[in-house]
């Protein structure tokens, strides 16, 4: 057999990887690829925000997927001592036995090979594979400082983008075309034009009130994300996050999609608690509202789509007055739900009373 090794920090694993890993199988042969993600390397330590060992060989595992040939070993991830390159081949040799391996290295890695640790053996175990430059046109250190800025998507797949941007690896911030076709993919077509509204208003009034954009843009893209589920579905939801669902019934149904909007944003787009409140107060208010929590909450209220009495006037007031604004809309929300017999929540009479007491 003719076994090729390929070794690396893999963090994270991307799309140069996967070509130098294919590359390297057709150019020499190799029945066998053995990719090795390091646990702790000998000479550097781990970036900030670096998954844990079983994450990243989990996104190992996902991205060489594809690859027949490739099989992704634990050897290193789990060893709690440094790994040396020379130790790891000689536990491949006793497995393969009676096979010519191939150390897959680029070109710092190959320039300094003299430098290794008990180089003449390694050498002598090995052939070494230069990897060509334009194999692997981009580094893991790039992709890490491209995902902070809502880029590098496209070196990575869609299961491990997604796998990171669910526990914001690395930092990673979601791209916002990717995180809107998620959004809307979760939406009733009819209730799109409304998000797309609603963070269009939240953007204007965050820089306006010098609040983060992004965290408003995220809240707005995500406030309506379980608004289409019947109120089983938002129930199940609830129980699966351990809160209280006592208050809730078949009659304020309507009041569970902002709480389980929360649950889901966080579960699946790892959104900040920030974020999560601001998502969850959108509908009824609350006591001590932050002012992204305003902005989103008046946001949904005045967006461009939104049309009856008194839109105008409010629209108008949230770039005068905020708290008025949140005060106006909180009024019309009750006096419309007790013209229909409705009784209010809590939360929004809470909501008033915080706001009176700030005159």
């Amino acid at each position: 057999m003719k076994i090729g090794i390929f070794g690396g920090a893999f963090n994270p694993p991307h799309t140069g990887h996967v070509k130098a890993a294919e590359t390297a199988i057709d150019y020499n042969q190799l029945d066998l690829l053995i990719v090795i993600p390091t646990g702790i390397p000998p000479h550097k330590t781990m970036p900030c925000g670096t998954p844990p060992p079983d994450a990243r060989l989990l996104l190992t595992k996902n991205a060489f997927s594809g690859i027949s040939k490739a099989q992704v070993s634990d050897i290193e991830i789990f060893s709690t001592n440094s790994n040396y390159t020379i130790d790891t081949v000689h536990s491949i040799k006793k497995q393969y036995p009676d096979t010519q391996l191939f150390l897959l290295v680029g070109n710092d890695m190959y320039d300094s090979l003299d430098t290794w640790k008990e180089s003449e053996k390694l050498l002598s175990s090995v052939t070494p594979v230069l990897l060509p430059r334009d194999v692997t046109p981009i580094s893991s250190t790039e992709i890490r400082s491209l995902l902070t800025e809502r880029k590098g998507i496209e070196y990575l797949t869609e299961q491990n983008y997604s796998l990171i941007i669910k526990h914001r690896y690395y930092n990673a911030k979601p791209d916002w075309d990717w995180l809107r076709e998620k959004a809307y993919q979760k939406l009733d077509k009819q209730r799109i034009p409304h998000v797309k509204a609603c963070e269009g208003s939240a953007a204007v009034l965050a820089e306006y009130w010098d609040v983060d954009i992004c965290d408003a843009r995220e809240a707005a893209i995500l406030h309506d994300i379980t608004k289409k589920l019947d109120f089983n579905e938002n129930m199940c939801i609830m129980c699966e996050g351990e809160l209280p669902v006592k208050k809730y019934s078949i009659d304020n149904a309507k009041l569970l999609h902002a709480v389980t909007a929360a649950i889901v944003a966080k579960e699946e787009f790892g959104i900040s608690d920030t974020v999560a409140d601001a998502i969850r107060s959108h509908t009824t208010g609350k006591a001590q509202m932050s002012t992204l929590d305003k902005i989103i909450y008046i946001a949904d209220y005045i967006e461009a789509t939104r049309d009856f009495p008194g839109v105008e006037q409010m629209r108008k007031m949230a770039f005068e007055d905020i708290d008025k604004a949140m005060k106006a809309g909180l009024e019309m929300v009750v006096n419309d739900l007790k013209s229909r017999n409705i009784i209010p929540d809590e939360d929004t009479y809470n909501a008033l009373r915080d706001l009176g007491d700030k005159k």
